[in-house]
Order: C-alpha cells, then structure tokens, then sequence
C-alpha cells in the first residue's frame, strides 16, 4: 500500500469513527450543533514533500475536504484546505498535525488616511456576481498576476473587490488609499487590520458600509475578524453565499475555505473575544 492510500485510510478512520479531535470532526460538530447535517466528506490529498528520519518517514501533505451539508430545505458544499505533517513507521502513522495557518502580523503605527483626490470618482459600480465568481476562481489557487503572500486572505479579498470593478488609488503611498501594482502595493490591500480600517473610513470609490448583522451581508460583501478581541484585525473574508437561515457562507484563503459559516467558531485562531465587523460594500 502506498503512502497516498495509507494517509486516506487513516482519515476514513478518524471521520468515520470520530476518533480524536481533529479538524473534520470538529467541523462536523459545529454543523451539528448549528441544526445542520454533513452527509458526506471527501477527501483529497496531495503530498508535498517526502523526508527519512531513522525508521521514520516524514510526509508534508495537502489535505483538501469537501463536505456536503445538509440544513433545512439547502445543500451546499463547502471546502476547505490544511497543510499536515505525518510521521509514518513501518507503513502505520503514528502522528500527525496540522501545521497552524499564518496569523496576520500586527503592524505598528501603520496609519491609513484619505486622499484629498477630487477628481477620483465618488461612485463606482460593484459587480457582486463578478467579484464572487473571482473567489470561486482562486479560492484554492493563486493568480499569478498578483503576488502570493504567506499570510494571503486580505490580497485575496482585495482582488475579489478589484474584480468587482473596486477602483484602485493612492499610488505610490503605501500607507494611502487601496491599490496594488506589480512588486508594490498599499498596506490596506493586503493586511488586514489596514483593509478593515480602510473600509471604514473611505468615503471615495471602494467603501464600506458597515452594519451590526450579518445576516444583512450579501454575497461580494466582506467581514473582518479580531479573534483575539485587542482591536488588531487579523482576517477578511468575501461573502460568496448565505444558508437556509440568511447567513453567510464565506471564502478565504490562508487557511483556503470555500463556502465556510461565516463566524470561524471551530477555527484554532477563535476566541470568546473575537469581534467582528461586517462590511457591505460599494453602498
């Protein structure tokens, strides 16, 4: 049996069994305790890399999961994507572990402020269709247009907006407006806590409007996490879709989701501290 199937078949042991706490399971639990029922999962991995430890093999792998949800009178798929290290001896795994997503680092006295622009466009049209059909896209890819960061879930929703037609200003200041060019770019359009305050505090072309419900989010629009409650933001995600009951489903990169619940309460990063800000966008 080669590695491949040996990775599968531990994993249709852990879901199946819910053996331990890992990941799936928990997903599966907070679907459950959401009134929702995950009738199916599968799995795909890829094996990045391949070391030899004494007796032991050391396999880096991509572990894509599908879940097919079921809640009320809506089925949906969600997906999500995890890089793990497994130890194996003698064709049996004998760990493994997620390795942790980035955390989008806390840049001091980072100040984001308005052009004074009077020519830019006050109003731009936001195609929310074209914005959501982008993060369908790349949601577990990387457009090589852009540059990849190790910490990507804010450049991903920028280009999600920039498909959307959000126009881009404030070049070549980094620390003003929204934009990106090439081998530079704004703070605001990868860093989190400079999108969240930028989204904020824009009153020409992309902005933000922000409301207390995201049940009154739609899909293209954006939500902002603090999971630690300390007023750093640390993560954006674009609205793609909403459930049965009005919420929205989500995609993100870094830890790469596709139409993930939008409040992260079995994400390693949540905390009974976490703050949320939700953002419709181009209103």
């Amino acid at each position: 049996m080669g590695k491949s199937e040996q990775l599968a078949n531990y994993w249709l042991q852990k879901v199946d069994g819910k053996k331990d706490e890992n990941w799936l399971v928990n997903r599966i639990s907070t679907h459950e305790k959401d009134g929702a029922k995950v009738a199916q999962i599968r799995g795909e991995g890829t094996i990045l890399s391949e070391e030899h430890d004494g007796e032991e093999d050391i396999i880096t792998y991509r572990l894509c999961a599908t879940f097919l949800v079921h809640k009320q009178h809506a089925t949906y798929h969600e997906e999500e994507v995890h890089t793990h290290i497994a130890r194996m001896r003698d064709g049996q795994i004998i760990h493994d572990e997620r390795v942790e997503d980035g955390v989008q680092p806390h840049i001091q006295g980072l100040v984001v402020f308005e052009s004074n622009d009077e020519d830019f466009d006050r109003q731009f049209s936001y195609d929310r269709r074209a914005a959501v059909q982008y993060a369908e896209r790349w949601w577990n890819d990387y457009n090589p247009a852009y540059k990849k960061f190790e910490v990507d879930c804010t450049n991903y929703v920028s280009q999600c907006l920039r498909a959307g037609g959000a126009p881009m200003r404030g070049e070549p200041n980094r620390n003003s407006g929204w934009w990106f060019n090439g081998e530079n770019w704004s703070y605001s359009f990868t860093v989190a806590n400079a999108l969240r305050w930028y989204l904020s505090g824009s009153t020409q072309g992309l902005r933000g409007k922000e409301v207390a419900d995201a049940r009154l989010l739609s899909p293209g629009d954006v939500i902002c996490y603090d999971f630690e409650g300390d007023g750093n933001y640390n993560h954006n995600t674009i609205v793609v879709a909403r459930n049965a009951q009005g919420e929205p489903l989500v995609n993100a990169h870094t830890a790469n989701s596709r139409m993930r619940h939008w409040a992260y309460v079995d994400s390693p990063a949540y905390t009974e501290n976490v703050v949320y800000k939700f953002f419709q966008i181009g209103l």
